[in-house]
């Protein structure tokens, strides 16, 4: 078995309301995720994608397609199924009044994981919260109960971890850190699917990377695949003096002033020579002080390809 997660032509329609009509929510979705990787999962607000990790999670019944997990079948084994995925959800979900021991513990019952086999402790250790076992789950900060969020999705040990907008509203720090634990996870060989807006995120975590919008998945593929659909860079010449104008001939290959002293171009590698560009910079009079390059990023290729779609 060399996925994880496999989903086949997969539907979901919501039924007519007295106050609206019936929604079509994904439409022949196709999804392999392999085993061990980071798989990020993005696209707009109402895309799909909370609808097909409910279906995975047994939440939202499927109208019909294929989800099998770690080789179950939802409909023949969903017991098998639900055992091998934990869902960490967006919203913090948790008893305040009770510390995170025992709000572990008491997860480990609802999954029937005997006594002497959890792993409570261990759990909390690899989330950072081995300090705070005792305490009060109301006294953690924001940052903690995200965290103990993920290690209560860890307590029967599931081979798949779901991560729904995990970072959602926490601070520059704590997303470090976050996403620290989520390495640190899948270096032990669990299989992270990821959900987020953060694409800076997605794109420093993942391997593999689906964009779904409309209930229809766009594109799946590797990271390095999808960032090279769109081949554009960004140079910045640093000047030694001021421009007042900009030569015809450097505007004529897309110049741009920027501040007093910098000329912005935007081009295609495989179209345009920057030694030209730096020549006639030279004709011009004047002497390039600093370069500076951006490549594009996985927010270029999310909006042209959502826009497109």
């Amino acid at each position: 078995m060399d996925n994880a997660i496999e989903i086949t032509g997969l539907n979901k329609t919501y039924r007519a309301t007295r106050k609206g009509v019936a929604k079509q929510a994904l439409i022949d979705v196709d999804l392999s995720i392999p085993k061990g990787s980071i798989f990020g999962l993005l696209g707009p607000n109402g895309a799909g994608k909370s609808t097909i990790i409910n279906i995975m999670a047994g939440l939202v019944l499927k109208t019909s397609g294929s989800v099998k997990i770690w080789g179950f079948d939802i409909d023949k084994n969903p017991r098998n199924a639900k055992s091998a995925i934990g869902v960490v959800p967006q919203e913090i979900n948790a008893d305040w009044f009770f510390s995170p021991r025992q709000t572990l513990d008491l997860q480990a019952g609802l999954y029937g994981v005997p006594k002497p086999e959890r792993r409570t402790m261990e759990i909390l250790e690899t989330v950072g919260l081995a300090d705070k076992a005792d305490a009060y789950a109301r006294s953690l900060s924001g940052g903690m109960r995200r965290r103990l969020m993920v290690a209560k999705a860890m307590v029967h040990s599931p081979p798949i971890l779901v991560l729904d907008e995990p970072t959602a509203g926490v601070d520059v720090d704590l997303r470090r850190q976050l996403w620290d634990n989520v390495r640190a996870l899948n270096r032990r060989g669990v299989t992270i699917l990821l959900t987020t807006h953060y694409l800076e995120e997605a794109e420093a975590l993942c391997d593999r990377i689906a964009i779904i919008n409309h209930g229809r998945v766009v594109v799946s593929e590797d990271k390095e695949t999808l960032l090279g659909r769109v081949d554009n860079k960004t140079i910045r010449f640093h000047l030694n003096r001021d421009i007042e104008n900009v030569p015809e001939n450097l505007a004529a290959l897309g110049g741009r002033k920027e501040g007093s002293r910098s000329l912005v171009f935007h081009y295609s590698p495989g179209e345009a020579a920057v030694g030209n560009i730096i020549e006639k910079i030279g004709a011009a009079g004047y002497a390039i002080v600093d370069i500076t390059t951006e490549d594009s990023n996985l927010e270029d290729v999310f909006l042209q390809l959502t826009k497109a779609a």
